[in-house]
């Protein structure tokens, strides 16, 4: 009895993916997607711009399948294609945000960034734009670690496999995230 395209390891989706059966990404996205678009947006902010930015990360992932070594987890190495795609996303925005400053007003609409939506605007969520906001603030390097292991749930290892750091460097980065957050919302713990 054969497995299904489900019933496969991400190896073996990857292998098949390689052999040229397109069912088998397909079905590492559907696995993929939905973690990704989490740990995306929660690193740069912005719900809607993080759905481009995975699909970038997918389309990375794809092309570099060749490099990916089955013996690892593939949400990890997923989540560092994701995570240099968001850190992309960012320079790209401060460049846009320097562009629309140095550029007469006139121009600077053309690279303006894109607003949210009324409804993301509208949104009864104070406390958790309050947080969101805090986080934004935090350095790319803190605020990586801290979304990993807090929000994501990984473990000290996989967030320093995925980030390419040490355990320690997980740690102490963590620590200070910590504390940035928590004097950015005005608590004294």
């Amino acid at each position: 009895m054969s497995k299904g395209i489900a019933d496969r390891s991400d190896g073996e989706l990857a292998a098949l993916c390689l052999a040229g059966q397109r069912r088998a990404f397909a079905e590492i996205v559907r696995r993929h997607k939905a973690p990704l678009h989490r740990l995306v947006a929660r690193l740069i902010g912005d719900e809607e711009e993080a759905l481009d930015v995975v699909q970038e990360a997918f389309v990375s992932a794809h092309d570099a399948l060749r490099r990916y070594d089955p013996a690892r987890p593939m949400r990890a190495w997923l989540a560092r294609i994701a995570i240099n795609k968001a850190r992309d996303w960012r320079r790209r925005r401060m460049v846009r945000r320097l562009i629309s400053v140095v550029l007469p007003l006139d121009h600077a609409l053309d690279a303006a960034d894109d607003v949210p939506s009324i409804e993301t605007q509208a949104a009864d969520r104070q406390e958790l734009d309050r947080v969101a906001a805090a986080l934004a603030t935090l350095p790319g390097n803190l605020r990586e670690v801290l979304v990993l292991r807090t929000i994501e749930g990984l473990n000290q290892a996989e967030t320093a496999g995925i980030l390419a750091i040490s355990e320690k460097a997980v740690e102490t980065r963590l620590y200070r995230a910590r504390q940035k957050l928590a004097d950015r919302l005005g608590d004294t713990a």
